[in-house]
């Protein structure tokens, strides 16, 4: 471990990528780079990186609670039914009844009891969370759409109110969703690394045995997990209302695979235990700014997937090098050879 640390300090560039976020960050930079090159008209502006600022919060939001469930050693796919359903409430209520604040507090409350109940099913029932949430998606989504009747809502004149100016306004050509994202960031990097539930999840996540030994009630705080995902999953709802001031009943399907692209991208641990916060903010500009850029660039649409997959695998593949090489058997093998010779 000594010489661990002896090597790390001896090498500015290698103790630089450990501080986190840096090696994904380096990632996002090299694509600006190569989108600047390939579509500079859209790349040197600035209109390009407001677009994407202003799509981007949403899932950001969900892939940051996403973080600490999968920290925890669990998933949760239900989040695109509970983002169509807090979008539903938002836009009923709004439209029915010119609720405004009072929808915003609705929406959140009817997110954070469906992560509740998600928590329930997953710590009473003793179902896998990856499966129990799966069925939670599709029982959430079709139940959202018999309540709206599969019919799509529109509220426009949302434009112009406070609730509207507040969460979905800009500062200048800023969205100022995209602070508002970023200060979500920030407070889950706190609760991550600098609060007793964080702590307790980091635990959970490592191993439940040791979890129990140092008393974490687990059942408690994977409910108290759920819950938080559900009522961050809710807010992107909200947020995606006011930003297209649309409802549709698939509304959040569109996230599934970019929110969980996001995390790992970022570096946070499939198998639990560790999780990487600004990662996570740097893996959603990342999805958002590969999809921005194919587009700007002219490549066909259904190449962005393969983008996505193979910045994926690039990054992935970085975070656990510079975590602990030995986790690549590529370099594995490569250190192997060079002790030998």
């Amino acid at each position: 471990m000594a010489h661990a640390d002896k090597s790390a300090s001896s090498n500015p560039v290698a103790a630089f990528f450990k501080v986190e976020g840096t090696a994904i960050a380096f990632v996002l930079l090299l694509l600006i780079l190569l989108f600047m090159i390939t579509a500079p008209r859209a790349f040197m502006g600035y209109r390009v990186y407001m677009s994407f600022m202003a799509n981007v919060p949403p899932p950001m939001i969900i892939a940051l609670g996403l973080t600490l469930v999968v920290v925890a050693g669990e998933m949760d796919l239900s989040f695109p039914s509970v983002v169509a359903f807090a979008s539903y409430v938002f836009c009923s209520l709004y439209q029915n009844y010119d609720m405004t604040w009072l929808a915003f507090a609705a929406a959140l409350a009817v997110g954070t009891v469906m992560g509740f109940i998600n928590g329930l099913v997953v710590t009473k029932l003793g179902i896998p969370s990856l499966i129990a949430t799966l069925a939670m998606l599709f029982l959430w989504g079709g139940l959202v759409t018999v309540v709206s009747n599969g019919a799509s809502l529109a509220i426009p004149d949302i434009e112009g109110r406070l609730i509207h100016t507040v969460f979905a306004g800009r500062i200048g050509a800023l969205p100022v969703q995209f602070l508002w994202a970023l200060a979500i960031a920030v407070l889950m990097w706190f609760v991550l690394n600098r609060h007793r539930f964080g702590e307790s999840l980091l635990f959970i996540g490592d191993s439940l045995k040791v979890a129990k030994v140092v008393g974490i009630p687990i059942d408690r705080e994977k409910i108290k997990l759920f819950t938080l995902m559900g009522f961050l999953s809710a807010l992107a709802g909200v947020f995606l209302t006011l930003e297209t001031t649309t409802y549709f009943s698939q509304a959040g399907m569109g996230y599934l695979l970019i929110v969980v692209a996001a995390v790992f991208i970022g570096g946070t641990s499939i198998f639990g235990g560790s999780g990487k916060m600004a990662g996570t903010v740097f893996g959603s500009l990342i999805v958002a700014i590969i999809e921005a850029g194919l587009v700007a660039s002219g490549v066909q649409g259904f190449w962005t997937r393969f983008f996505i997959g193979l910045v994926f695998i690039i990054s992935v593949t970085m975070n656990a090098a510079l975590e602990d090489p030995d986790k690549v058997p590529v370099l594995k093998d490569l250190r192997s050879r060079a002790r030998k010779n």
